[in-house]
């Protein structure tokens, strides 16, 4: 019986030794697939203060790591790594109690290395769900799609980053409403796909707070040909009347049609174009101190020996910005006219304002580039064009673009409306001289059935463009 005890012993302390070289890593660490100890600073429990950990199949996870040792704010930090095998994912989860039918301002800090896309392999999502776990519905309907005046089931949240800190540390958060029936929200910590990379996240915060102010803006367009005037200035006065009337309607922004100062005048581009600022926004910066609200004027530009097809912006406050349209028709680039090749967006009062200019709406990359650079309405001046374009644009970038064109509506082609972020024209403007205006909520979601808020998805999950950073 002793010898068996002995033999026995020594067999076990063999396999304990072999675990224990197999194990140990060159830095002393104690290793394994899923995660590792490094003194006392690391948990390797699957649920550590209420986390969880999460992967679709065991032969993809990463390996999980928690940590006690500061972080962000002296707290904990969740960690998910990748050797060389690219497709590893999984994530943290906790559910976090919230107060159904109040808005809640959630907050988490990431920081990542060695990964090419930080947005679309470091991703939060939020989950709510009722006191069993169950999916919950949202309190509004949508009448986005095949089920239209229903309340959609209440599909994850992707807060975006909101704040870049230092030591490589970003602020991830935003304001959500969180619908009656919720009682907890899932959270979710990711890390998702790309090969030798890492993340790590401190612990969230979920608070209640005040309903959000609505951030409403009222987005006009004018059907208008402006037929007559010799001058530049001539072709602006004809564009004042209805200006008087967007105002009197307290339209918020008004945007006006393409090259306006050359239609009709039978000269070249050359000939039309004049320096901004120049006397066309000064004429209409006027207009937009007087009525207090935003003019898009289309308008052509000389810079040097340079003329450019323009998209002006102006305010109460002044000329706020232009913008030089990228994609040329061959008209224009036999005409001598110089593309752009920046897409930038503008403050104003109400929202974040981007420009696109005609041809620009037979390419998507046009209005996809402005809604990374944070759009949330698109001013389009537009000559002529297929009106599924617009409603396109709008649609795959859920933001609202405002078209306003030469086109006649008998042509059934290009027409002056605003487009809402399903694509569907919110108003449309359909007789020469007609204003048409809807309003709008920019601090609303669109949510949509299966698919959620759409918007906030975008930047998670859209492909890496060719030389993007």
């Amino acid at each position: 019986m002793a010898h068996c005890r002995l033999r026995i012993a020594t067999l076990l302390w063999s396999a304990a030794s072999f675990l224990l070289a197999f194990c140990v890593g060159a830095n002393g660490t104690w290793q394994s697939g899923h995660f590792c100890w490094e003194a006392s600073s690391v948990y390797a429990a699957e649920e550590f203060d209420g986390w969880s950990q999460k992967s679709p199949r065991d032969e993809i996870r990463p390996k999980f790591e928690f940590f006690r040792d500061g972080g962000v704010k002296n707290g904990s930090r969740l960690v998910l790594s990748a050797d060389q095998q690219a497709g590893r994912f999984g994530w943290w989860q906790k559910a976090l109690p919230v107060q159904g039918g109040k808005h809640h301002r959630f907050q988490v800090a990431v920081k990542t290395s060695g990964i090419e896309s930080p947005r679309r392999t470091a991703v939060v999502r939020i989950l709510w769900r009722d006191a069993t776990g169950k999916n919950v519905l949202h309190d509004a309907p949508s009448f986005a799609s095949y089920r239209p005046g229903t309340r959609p089931r209440a599909e994850p949240e992707f807060p975006p980053i909101t704040d870049k800190k230092t030591d490589g540390w970003q602020v991830v958060g935003g304001d959500f409403h969180a619908p009656t029936d919720a009682t907890q929200a899932i959270v979710e910590l990711s890390y998702r796909w790309e090969a030798n990379g890492r993340v790590e996240w401190s612990a969230p915060s979920l608070t209640p707070i005040a309903t959000p102010a609505k951030r409403t803006a009222r987005l006009a367009t004018v059907h208008y040909r402006p037929r007559g005037g010799e001058t530049a200035i001539d072709k602006c006065k004809l564009f004042a009347p209805m200006i008087k009337k967007a105002a009197e309607q307290k339209a918020d922004l008004i945007v006006l049609p393409e090259s306006l100062t050359y239609y009709g005048r039978g000269k070249s581009y050359a000939e039309c174009a004049e320096p901004i600022p120049g006397p066309s926004t000064e004429y209409f910066t006027k207009l937009a101190k007087q009525h207090d609200l935003y003019i898009v004027a289309g308008l052509l530009e000389r810079d040097g020996p340079l003329v450019y097809n323009v998209a002006a912006l102006v305010g109460p406050e002044g000329l706020v910005g232009k913008y030089r349209k990228v994609t040329l028709p061959r008209g224009e680039i036999e005409g001598g006219v110089t593309p752009g090749s920046t897409y930038p967006v503008f403050q104003t009062r109400f929202g974040k304002v981007g420009m696109m200019i005609c041809y620009d709406g037979f390419f998507p990359e046009v209005a996809r580039q402005l809604s990374n650079n944070g759009a949330e309405v698109v001013a389009w001046p537009v000559w002529g064009c297929n009106p599924m374009l617009g409603a396109a644009r709008a649609c795959e970038n859920h933001i609202y673009v405002i078209s306003s064109t030469y086109t006649d509506t008998s042509s059934d082609w290009m027409i002056s409306a605003v487009y809402g972020h399903d694509g569907k024209p919110l108003a449309q403007a359909k007789e020469w001289g007609e204003i048409a205006i809807a309003e709008v909520d920019l601090g609303t979601p669109l949510h949509w059935h299966s698919l959620g808020d759409f918007k906030a998805q975008i930047d998670r999950h859209r492909p890496v463009a060719v030389g993007e950073k």
